[in-house]
């Protein structure tokens, strides 16, 4: 059987929320290796916090700025910036202003 390579924005399935909009941009990612997200912040709100979980974590920031919380470290990634960090602390992302990146996890968590 040959599996989908390409999606578009049709394939996509959006989570809007008052503070955060997640967009899963490969359906049924849950399946796979990793699973890449689009994740809209509002201003001054963030995301869910993640607990601890084996694997590994990347963003890319397409627009605005966000404020990495891993445990109790943060980190400041504004657009054309990338991040990658090992999961194994408590985390969360924080817009500091209206910000929009592509947040890929290994093994899927959303």
């Amino acid at each position: 059987e040959e599996k989908q390579i390409v999606f578009s924005a049709q394939d996509f399935f959006e989570d809007k929320q008052d503070d955060y909009t997640i967009e899963w941009i490969i359906p049924n990612a849950q399946r796979n290796e990793m699973e890449p997200i689009l994740l809209t912040l509002a201003s001054h709100k963030r995301s869910q916090e993640m607990l601890a979980h084996r694997g590994e974590e990347f963003g890319y920031v397409l627009k605005g700025k966000v404020e990495i919380h891993l445990g109790k470290r943060s980190y400041i990634a504004k657009k054309g910036d990338a991040f990658y960090y090992k999961a194994d602390k408590t985390h969360y992302l924080k817009g500091i202003e209206q910000t929009e990146l592509i947040w890929v996890t290994s093994p899927p968590s959303f």
